[in-house]
């Protein structure tokens, strides 16, 4: 497998989620790198290996290319007009560092109480709150259960 063809994958994944909010689809791949179906679904595990993206359980359809989520999660991020999904609350400020944003509202639920949250960053700084995120993975184990995670 073409180490440079796998990077660019992940490149047109990742430009797919910043200009559409959603993953592509595999014939979206196979179509921007004229790529046979065994082809594009090859690059897709291959991305998946090396954790550059994650693959839903036993399908090749995307779930995660960190910080977005392709699939519908509580942690939102509104952002130049469009809403992110981010796979967690620290995924949230992922999507705003990725798009370099300097303004953007995050929006979730607190798994604890049910009750919303929101956050705001104004002029690239979190403006202060007293929203608190518990991380309840160590960074070392993210990787062991990505979905969990």
């Amino acid at each position: 497998m073409d180490d440079a063809l796998i990077w660019s994958v992940r490149t047109f994944i990742f430009e797919t989620f910043v200009a559409t909010t959603r993953a592509p689809q595999l014939t979206e791949i196979m179509q921007a790198f004229n790529l046979s179906t065994e082809q594009a679904t090859d690059v897709l595990f291959a991305l998946h290996e090396k954790h550059a993206i994650f693959l839903d359980p036993g399908t090749i359809d995307i779930r995660i290319a960190n910080p977005f989520s392709a699939i519908p999660t509580p942690f939102l991020v509104d952002v130049n007009d469009k809403t992110y999904t981010a796979n967690c609350a620290w995924d949230c400020f992922g999507v705003v560092a990725a798009l370099h944003a300097k303004e953007a509202l995050i929006h979730s639920v607190c798994t604890q109480s049910a009750m919303p949250v929101h956050m705001e960053i104004h002029q690239g700084q979190v403006v202060p709150t007293s929203t608190l995120i518990h991380v309840l993975v160590p960074f070392q184990q993210w990787y062991d259960d990505m979905v969990f995670t």
